[in-house]
């Protein structure tokens, strides 16, 4: 433990931020880091405390809680206190192959658990994360490493999310040789195109895998394995093929005037605005603009609320986001105690620039869309909203439409952002798959599917979840390929 009492001396500071009228101005990440002195005091406040739950990544009080990689945060945080940004890489790499994707885009489910968050402010841990890889990079401690030895082992990895990038990366790293098959025309899955550019800007995901293709891994862009490519074109040719393609069905919106013009799913508005911004800095006409309309977003989720920065740096005129729950308490209830994951409300980055820009929070809690209305060219023009109310069903609750509750609201293009429901179909159906009742690929604790030479890990198995889940399941799944093919694995 480097400073006994740095819990005690420092105070938590994150990094700053601009503002966010500032922040609209552009589509770059927005959160300029702490000078290095400061990063060191906050790296002071672990308490290394002798049950570190930062790290245990387990199910409490029915969600999730500490970092589902089991990274040694204390270890590194006491090693960027002390100056050896190194070896705070090395021990840092040894469980998350991509921090330079968490430290900006993770929930920070270590810091939910953090004990100095017991009766105070939790460390840092996902900036000090995110500084101990920027660092790395900036010093050149990080380079290819590619195998000095290969097995002779073939694997396929359909899908270059984060749980395929981290399964290719693991056996690449243990000598098998890896192709990845992206039917996009840009490697990074969500990461890519799911997460806008201000959250995560895509020079990192570039940096990131143009190292791993300098240490061997293949990839294959534009390629639709289960339609362009037959699944037995992947099966007689590899090894073992782990799918990791998400879980991209979205959940609809099934109403009177679901059909008008200018209703979207989230994925494929914020797809568009992404590849308009990369292809052409929006000087191309291919993305859904939401400039000088009234827009409404369905879903008060991270995609929800993605949405709406968005759609401000657009240039809407207006924006207003429906939730079905209830707002969450400010502060955590009696019901939710220290280290659950904190159930509380938060206001995200396009609430605030919201706020900032229209005067007002963009949430309307417990509101649905009971109907979408158009103008005489078919195009959405208003829609009736009906207040919900929550109500137990076969002990648990469901939200409910109050009678008489209606009313109007303008919206010229809506956005539905209300989760997902399982895999595409058609890859289960090309590799002839079994799947479970929420449609994703059926595989057992080994992540093996019905087919033993057949994988599947992240999204398109445990369902829609966060990149660091995506990434634990890819280096899991990585570990029983590894088994599969060799007898046995070194892997962890």
């Amino acid at each position: 433990m480097g400073k006994p009492t740095g819990f005690l001396e420092y105070d938590r500071h994150v990094n700053s931020s601009q503002s966010p009228v500032q922040r609209v101005r552009h589509w770059n990440e927005f959160h300029p880091p702490l000078e290095l002195s400061e990063r060191q005091k906050q790296a002071a406040r672990c308490m290394d405390c002798g049950v570190p739950f930062c790290q245990s990544g387990i199910r409490l009080g029915g969600g999730f809680t500490g970092c589902p990689l089991h990274n040694m945060a204390p270890e590194w945080n006491d090693l960027v206190y002390h100056g050896n940004f190194e070896e705070a890489y090395k021990r840092l790499r040894k469980t998350n192959n991509f921090p330079e994707f968490t430290g900006r885009v993770c929930p920070a489910l270590c810091e939910a658990a953090c004990t100095c968050g017991l009766h105070g402010d939790p460390v840092t841990v996902r900036e000090n994360e995110l500084f101990v890889v920027e660092k790395a990079y900036e010093d050149g401690i990080i380079t290819p490493q590619p195998p000095t030895v290969r097995t002779g082992k073939r694997v396929a990895v359909v899908g270059s999310g984060p749980a395929g990038l981290a399964a290719a990366d693991q056996l690449n790293r243990r000598g098998h040789t890896v192709t990845v098959f992206e039917r996009a025309d840009r490697v990074g899955g969500l990461l890519m195109y799911g997460i806008p550019n201000m959250k995560l800007e895509k020079s990192v995901i570039d940096r990131r895998v143009q190292l791993m293709k300098d240490e061997g891994v293949e990839f294959k862009t534009g390629v639709d394995v289960g339609r362009d490519v037959p699944a037995g074109g992947l099966t007689s040719v590899f090894d073992a093929v782990i799918l990791c393609c998400g879980a991209k069905n979205p959940r609809n919106l099934n109403v009177p005037g679901r059909d008008a013009k200018g209703v979207y799913f989230a994925v494929d508005y914020l797809t568009a605005a992404t590849k308009s911004l990369l292809d052409s800095g929006f000087k191309s006409e291919a993305h859904i603009s939401a400039k000088d309309k009234r827009v409404v977003v369905v879903g008060g989720g991270d995609t929800g609320n993605d949405c709406v920065g968005t759609a401000i740096r657009q240039g809407c005129a207006g924006i207003t986001q429906l939730e079905m729950m209830p707002r969450l308490p400010e502060e955590r209830a009696e019901d939710n105690p220290w280290p659950e994951w904190p159930r509380v409300e938060k206001t995200d980055y396009g609430q605030q620039e919201a706020i900032a820009l229209f005067g007002h929070d963009p949430r309307l809690y417990q509101r649905t869309v009971k109907e979408i209305l158009t103008g005489e060219d078919g195009s959405v023009s208003e829609l009736v909203i009906v207040s919900l109310m929550p109500r137990q069903e076969n002990g648990r609750t469901v939200m409910v439409p109050v009678e008489g509750s209606e009313e109007r609201i303008p919206c010229e293009l809506l956005l539905i952002a209300a989760g997902f429901v399982g895999a595409e179909s058609y890859i289960a159906e090309s590799f002839g798959v079994e799947t479970d009742a929420r449609g994703n690929i059926a595989a057992n604790g080994g992540y093996r599917t019905s087919n033993p030479k057949i994988f599947a890990a992240g999204d398109v198995r445990r369902g829609q979840s966060l990149v660091v889940h995506a990434i634990a399941e890819g280096r899991s799944a990585a570990m029983k390929v590894d088994e599969f093919l060799m007898g046995y694995t070194n892997l962890v």
